[in-house]
């Protein structure tokens, strides 16, 4: 199994926390990421600053997409899908990008990912075409 895949799936049942990235104890879509990073590739580059819910809306500033660009390594759409790859969503038409999540089974079968979903805590859900649909960016973490 991909570590980044057991790695996320070592997360499912961490509570929703906004804000938080300890797994077991409460964690955000954000902080899943981070935490995933931590097990399988060391130490966080930056830890971010505090955030609000509507974080970046105000603005309509692409914080995660600019962060997934500096940190991860970006997947190109017409590369195919696989397990371990970050996903990034957004969650209205008109709003920025600021859902997270970890591919853990890819397309074409029953694709499925890991996420931090208020309300409900980190679960795996299935990949199905309503989330599809807002995908717009696709990462890779860094090997070294």
């Amino acid at each position: 199994m991909n570590a980044v895949v057991a790695a996320a799936r070592g997360w499912i049942g961490t509570p929703y926390l906004h804000q938080a990235s300890a797994r077991g104890a409460g964690a955000d879509c954000l902080g899943l990421i981070r935490g995933v990073w931590r097990e399988t590739v060391g130490a966080e580059p930056v830890v971010p600053p505090p955030y609000t819910a509507d974080w970046a809306e105000p603005q309509r500033d692409e914080v995660l997409m600019r962060a997934g660009h500096d940190w991860l390594h970006p997947v190109p759409f017409e590369d195919p899908y696989a397990a371990g790859q970050v996903l990034l969503f957004r969650m209205r038409d008109a709003g920025v990008a600021k859902h997270l999540g970890i591919l853990t089974a890819a397309p074409p079968g029953d694709a499925a990912f890991v996420h931090a979903y208020s309300g409900h805590g980190v679960v795996e859900s299935p990949l199905s075409d309503p989330w599809r649909r807002r995908i717009v960016a696709r990462f890779i973490f860094p090997t070294s």
